[in-house]
Formats: C-alpha cells, sequence, structure tokens
C-alpha cells in the first residue's frame, strides 16, 4: 500500500476518533494524548504492523516540524503581553529563570543515575522542561478556575519555550561542533537568536498589519484571513531557516511581533489554528506511538521510572512552588499551578530535533523522554478533571486571594494604578440620580454565592474576568459609562 494512503488512513482515524471519542474524554481521566500514543502504540511494529515509522521518517519530520513552529506561534499570541502592559516584564523574570533552574536540576539524574553524557545530560533537562499545551488544554479554559491561575500556567507555557529552545539548539550546536571556531560561535549565535527572530518577528507584525489594512478597505472572507494566519507561520520558519536563523525561533517571534507591535489577527484564524494544530498534535501523537513502540526495548525500565517520578512529583513542583513563594495565591491555587506541569508532545519535538541531528545517544535519549512523557500524559491527564472539580468547588465556598486579583502580574503586586473608593451613602445618592452609575458586582464566587444581597440593577462580573468584561464593554462602545465596582 502506497505510504500516502496509509497517512490519510491515520489522518482519518485521527479526525473521526476525536469527534467520536470526545464525549467520553471529558467524562473520565482519559486524554487525548494518552488515548493516540496508545493507538501509535497499537499500530506500530510491536502491535499490529501497520505502521512502519522510525525517529528519521520523512512523514515524523514534516508532521513534527508543521507542529511545533504552529504551537510555539500560537504559544507567543497568546501571551497576553499587551494586556499586562509593563507588568509582562514581572511574571516573565520570574518564570523564566525558573526554567532554567528546572533545565539544570533536571539534568543531574540523566547524568549522574541513567549515565548519559553531560551534553545529552542537559539537552534532556532542556527537553523534559517544557511543558504540554494539550494536556493543559481543559485546564486553562475552565472558568471555575480563577483567571491570574490560569494565565500562570499560560505564561509558563510561553516562556519556557523561548528558554528551553534556544538552549536545546545551542547545545546541539556544541554536540556537532556546528560553529568550529570563537568566530564561528559568534556567526551562529547571531544567526539563531538576532537574524532568525528579527526575520520572523517582522513577518509576523508586518504580515499581520497588511491584513488589517486589506481587509479594511476590501473586506477580506474569514476563511481567507484564516488560511493567511497560517501562511505566516510557515513564512516565518521558512524565511528564518533559509536565512540561516532556525525557522521555531522565527515563528515564535512572529507570534510577538503580532502581539507586541499591538496588531491582531482575525479570530478565526485563532480558532482555525488551534483547531489544525491540536490535529497535528494528535497526529504526531500517533506517530511518536508507533515510534516509541519499537524504542521503549532499549530503555533500562526501573531507572527510567526512578527519572519520571523526579521529573513529575519533585524536580518542577518544588522549584516552581519556591519562584512562586511570594505570589498571593491560596495554597491550593500554589498546589495546583506546581502540579499542572505535564510533558507531552513538546519534549518528543525537541528530543526528535536532537535525533535529527544525528548525535550518538539521541535515540536512546527520545525513548526515555518518551516514558517520562507517557507516564506524565497519564498521571497529568487522568487528573486533571478531578483536580479542576476540587479547585473549582474551594474557590465556590471560599474567597480565595487570588480571585480578587485580573491578571498574573497583580499576584505579585504589580498594581499599574489605585482605584478612588466612595462610600455606600454616596452610591445610594448617585443611584437616585437622573443618570446612576452602572454598578458591577464583582464579589468573589464564594461572597456572591453565601451572601443573598445584591444591588437592583447591578451587573454580575467575576472579579478575575474584570478586564475581559472591559475589554468587551470597550468595544461596544459603552466605555464612556460610569461604572462602579461592588466587592467583598
Amino acid at each position: 500500500m502506497p505510504d500516502f494512503v496509509l497517512v490519510f488512513g491515520v489522518i482519518a482515524v485521527v479526525l473521526t476518533v476525536t469527534a467520536l471519542a470526545s464525549g467520553l474524554v471529558e467524562r473520565s481521566p482519559l486524554s487525548f494524548p494518552l488515548l493516540f500514543l496508545g493507538l501509535g502504540f497499537l499500530l506500530g511494529n510491536r502491535g499490529f504492523d501497520v505502521l512502519d515509522v522510525g525517529p528519521h521518517s520523512p512523514i515524523l519530520e514534516v508532521v513534527a516540524t508543521l507542529t511545533l513552529a504552529l504551537v510555539l506561534f500560537l504559544d507567543a499570541v497568546k501571551l497576553q503581553i499587551t494586556e499586562l502592559g509593563k507588568r509582562w516584564l514581572v511574571p516573565a523574570l520570574i518564570l523564566g529563570p525558573g526554567t532554567a533552574l528546572i533545565i539544570c536540576v533536571g539534568a543531574l539524574p540523566l547524568g549522574l543515575y541513567l549515565n548519559f553524557g553531560w551534553i545529552l545530560a542537559f539537552i534532556g533537562g532542556a527537553v523534559l522542561a517544557s511543558t504540554d499545551p494539550v494536556v493543559l488544554r481543559d485546564i486553562v479554559r475552565d472558568p471555575r478556575i480563577p483567571r491570574p491561575v490560569r494565565q500562570v500556567l499560560k505564561i509558563e507555557a510561553g516562556m519556557n519555550d523561548l528558554v528551553v529552545l534556544p538552549v536545546v539548539l545551542v547545545l546541539i550546536a556544541v554536540a556537532t561542533d556546528q560553529a568550529g571556531s570563537p568566530g564561528g560561535w559568534v556567526v551562529f549565535l547571531a544567526k539563531l537568536l538576532l537574524v532568525g527572530p528579527a526575520i520572523g518577528f517582522a513577518i509576523g507584525g508586518l504580515g499581520s498589519w497588511l491584513m488589517s489594512w486589506m481587509d479594511s478597505r476590501m473586506a477580506i472572507r474569514r476563511e481567507h484571513q484564516s488560511l493567511y494566519g497560517l501562511g505566516l507561520v510557515l513564512a516565518a520558519y521558512s524565511a528564518a531557516t533559509a536565512a540561516g536563523g532556525d525557522g521555531f525561533l522565527g515563528a515564535f517571534a512572529a507570534g510577538l511581533g503580532v502581539v507586541l507591535l499591538n496588531q491582531s489577527l482575525c479570530d478565526c484564524f485563532l480558532e482555525y489554528g488551534e483547531v489544525t494544530s491540536e490535529m497535528a498534535m494528535l497526529l504526531a501523537f500517533v506517530l511518536f506511538g508507533a515510534v516509541l513502540s519499537d524504542l521503549l526495548g532499549t530503555v533500562d525500565v526501573v531507572p527510567t521510572l526512578v527519572l519520571a517520578v523526579l521529573v513529575i512529583f519533585a524536580i518542577r513542583p518544588v522549584i516552581l512552588g519556591g519562584v512562586l513563594a511570594k505570589a498571593k495565591m491560596s495554597w491550593q491555587a500554589h498546589a495546583f499551578v506546581s502540579w499542572f506541569g505535564p510533558r507531552g508532545l513538546n519534549s518528543l519535538l525537541l528530543a526528535l530535533l536532537v535525533v535529527q541531528a544525528g548525535i550518538p545517544g539521541a535515540e536512546l535519549l527520545l525513548a526515555t523522554v518518551g516514558v517520562v512523557v507517557i507516564a506524565s500524559v497519564a498521571i497529568h491527564g487522568g487528573t486533571a478533571m478531578p483536580l479542576g472539580h476540587w479547585y473549582g468547588r474551594i474557590a465556590a465556598e471560599e474567597a480565595l486571594e487570588e480571585e480578587r486579583e485580573s491578571t498574573v502580574a497583580d499576584l505579585f503586586g504589580s498594581h499599574e494604578s489605585s482605584v478612588p473608593m466612595i462610600t455606600p451613602q454616596e452610591l445610594s445618592a448617585r443611584l437616585s440620580q437622573p443618570h446612576p452609575p452602572v454598578v458591577v458586582d464583582v464579589r468573589t464566587r464564594a461572597s456572591y454565592n453565601h451572601d443573598g444581597t445584591r444591588i437592583p440593577g447591578s451587573i454580575r462580573v467575576l472579579p478575575d474576568q474584570i478586564q475581559d468584561w472591559a475589554a468587551t464593554t470597550a468595544e461596544e462602545g459603552l466605555a464612556d459609562e460610569e461604572y462602579v465596582t461592588y466587592c467583598s
């Protein structure tokens, strides 16, 4: 059977099974990554021997490249830097060094316990510091979880890509002696850290501006705008790579270009891009499942499982717990954020870059990372729903400190301005005037549920969602109204 027919069949399985199993997955400890990794195992050489895919397969390389480029672009677009304003630097400086520390500590068991060379050990530490957006999807979309907590997880996922990817690429260059001399290293680092990102940034920023300009004059159809966004991702990757830089950093910089230059892409692209990236991710999970079915026999099972335990239960939770120690969050929020750092497709994609570079021992590293990913996908995916219910229930019953803030920067006390206060008597007098202010009830979930008092005519907005509500109000032309917020 021709290879393309087999690929079409796998894609058909991914699309149909995703739709049919979505209801089951939402109601069970199962997750799509675990489901499709298992499907890849069944189709691989150790199963029904239908899908013959190796770590050097062109099909896997194309799918992995497209997936990682699109994920990095969307991660950057969703960083919400413009919403945080100048305050985005606070969480970035906190979470960025946290990722660097996770890389260094994570390399120790790979070098000391599993006997990898130190270059491969630090590559492995970096690869396993990347968190997975697919497993986190249900968490960051759950409105019961206070918005700043979800934002911490989003920003960490975006920031650790920015830290992890250059570390992996530089260490690959060291292992393969790509630079060759001090002058070669200057040129290599300039292309990697300056040329590629600059090209991607320009393509993302100028490309999104061009679409907005054309749309304002000619009304571009939404379906064409959605395809245009995907074209920007591929253009940034291709141009950065052709210039001698790294295409993945170019794709990430293109997303940053969109948000930092205050441009926008049609929400139709964000929806289309999310769906496309999710389907590409799940297809990649199937292919990696087939690859790992062949490679897992090369690992020493017990030491590798010990590594998985350290990575999942100790290294990230302890380090991130320390990093966030001074954040204004309840202990439940601290525990929730520290726990949800699943390893998944990003780790496999980054490990595949090492294999494709031809570094000795890279396939064993991919298999080792695969064991950690399988364990993480099973454990984190299985706990996402029950822990989400647990935290959401606590937020509904108790007034949590993190609920009083709208953004992750506010958790670190980085407020831009104070808000003037009025007394209940003043509010009562103003409500009796011909043009009364609009009262916005922003009490915490627990306070609102337990207290039956309501101000007549008030609007109910969750305190952690006030930023979104304000943006929507401005878009509807109601920003000039006078608003009074009522909190607990």
